[in-house]
């Protein structure tokens, strides 16, 4: 069995006869990696992403739908967790790629805030389910993979560089090291209401897991970051027992001794879902617009974290394609239904991966790992809640801080390139969203490529995307 490599990959030095089956599979060796790479890679990528577990039902069960029922937190706790899980199992034995797959931020803010204030849960997770069906059908006729192919180099190291900043501001968000500024500034240091200063334990802690991490990275320390989330979550229980700090003060997850380890799952928000209902309920015209944009926000967010992790992971080739990119793109597209199917949304590719990137992982074997641990987070849910977000945070800063190492291979001599390339990296941190900032860069980069006379260049599927983004962007002006 054999398969492409990125520019950076190194053949594997061992005759295929000495390796095992596990590792010919996984291709471990084949991209330089190895089960230990592999192990600790899963295991830091679940800490980084653990909070999702938490995030999405509070999110979800906090928005009442439009019979003003609410989903419950319990349910959607069991229901985030196995969805995650078997997705992401799925992404490392089909799609054999780093890559872990989770209830997506975007898409979880269209279910909540554009989708069940207008139709009934189950009507919502009926939408879910066809936008995964959507994916899956671009994938199958060549759209999907016509649109990674079309995106110009440059415009794809920009993508992961603004993924990158915007994991680092979700993390500093999510540690209370910045927040929404107060009289009128958009960020501030500290929490809200803090008066722009640094204070709390929960941020010592933040602070101590960053210094450690960063300390021994820069020692070139195997595991680095992972040390650093299960150092600052040591010295969290430590702080939070001996001074009995209110609960309330982390930001997501109590870094306390749980009385049982053990919970009991609650499944009955499985299969709960209504195919139809939406289209009756809130009108084919509006069931179609939120449906396009579920579609969209997932389809461009998936696609921008694939390219990053692909380039992080150095598994990509010169253009920046991934290896089994079908089978990827597939299983994102199956993720989505299952989102639906499960009431937890959208289980899309997870950004946050790049964390266990950053930390060795190269192959779907890491993503069998941290898939098993969602898996078993179903029933221990009570310790992975010890882990706050305060340390977690600190995998999303570093791994932020490491993807904007590419911003120096971008060609910014080339104002068609830096203008489009710009607006994609600040757009990402500054909107919140990754789909917008791949909106304004292609527009951007076909309207100034264009002005230069170099028609040809930009190609008519980057006009068809920049269209299909302009209409996007516009449609709340014109009342859609």
């Amino acid at each position: 069995m054999t398969e492409s490599h990125g520019t950076g990959a190194r053949p594997n030095p061992r005759p295929g006869a000495d390796r095992s089956w596990l590792d010919r599979f996984f291709f471990v060796s084949a991209r330089n990696s190895s089960f230990t790479q592999e192990v600790r890679g899963g295991l830091t990528t679940f800490m980084a992403m653990a909070y999702i577990i938490v995030l999405n039902p509070i999110v979800l069960s906090q928005v009442a739908d439009v019979n003003g029922d609410h989903l419950s937190a319990g349910q959607l706790t069991t229901m985030t967790a196995l969805a995650a899980g078997l997705v992401t199992i799925m992404m490392g034995v089909v799609g054999r790629a780093p890559i872990a797959c989770a209830a997506a931020l975007g898409v979880m803010a269209v279910v909540a805030y554009q989708a069940a204030p207008v139709m009934a849960w189950p009507e919502v997770m009926g939408l879910v389910v066809w936008q995964g069906v959507a994916i899956i059908l671009m994938v199958v006729t060549g759209v999907r993979t016509a649109v990674m192919n079309a995106l110009p180099h440059d415009l794809k190291l920009a993508i992961g560089v603004g993924i990158g900043l915007f994991v680092s501001l979700i993390g500093l968000t999510n540690a209370g090291f910045v927040s929404a500024g107060e009289g009128g500034g958009l960020l501030q240091l500290g929490s809200e209401g803090g008066g722009g200063h640094l204070d709390g334990w929960p941020i010592l802690v933040f602070v101590v897991g960053l210094v450690l991490a960063s300390v021994l990275l820069a020692r070139n320390v195997p595991g680095a970051i992972f040390y650093g989330i299960v150092g600052a979550t040591v010295l969290a229980v430590v702080l939070h027992a001996a001074l009995r700090l209110d609960p309330d003060s982390w930001g997501g997850g109590v870094p306390a001794l749980p009385s049982s380890p053990v919970s009991t799952p609650d499944f009955g928000l499985l299969f709960q879902v209504d195919l139809f209902g939406a289209w009756t309920t809130a009108g084919p015209t509006t069931a179609g617009i939120i449906l396009f944009t579920l579609v969209l926000a997932g389809f461009f967010d998936a696609l921008g974290t694939i390219l990053a992790i692909g380039t992080k992971a150095n598994i990509a080739d010169r253009d920046g394609q991934m290896p089994r990119v079908n089978q990827i793109l597939v299983t994102d597209g199956a993720g989505a239904m299952t989102g639906g199917l499960t009431s937890s949304s959208a289980t899309l590719v997870f950004v946050e991966s790049t964390a266990g990137v950053s930390e060795g992982a190269r192959t779907g074997l890491a993503s069998v790992v941290t898939g098993l641990l969602f898996l078993s987070a179903v029933f221990f849910a009570p310790v992975f809640g010890m882990v706050p977000a305060e340390a977690a945070s600190v995998a999303m800063v570093l791994v932020g801080a490491m993807m904007m190492m590419h911003v120096g291979q971008i060609a910014w001599s080339d104002v068609s390139v830096a203008v489009p390339a710009f607006l994609t990296i600040a757009i990402m941190p500054f909107a919140y969203d990754i789909a917008s900032g791949i909106g304004v860069g292609i527009i951007a980069y076909t309207v100034v490529r264009s002005a230069q006379g170099r028609f040809r260049e930009v190609g008519w599927l980057m006009w068809i995307m920049s269209a299909v983004f302009a209409f996007h962007f516009a449609m709340h002006a014109l009342g859609l």
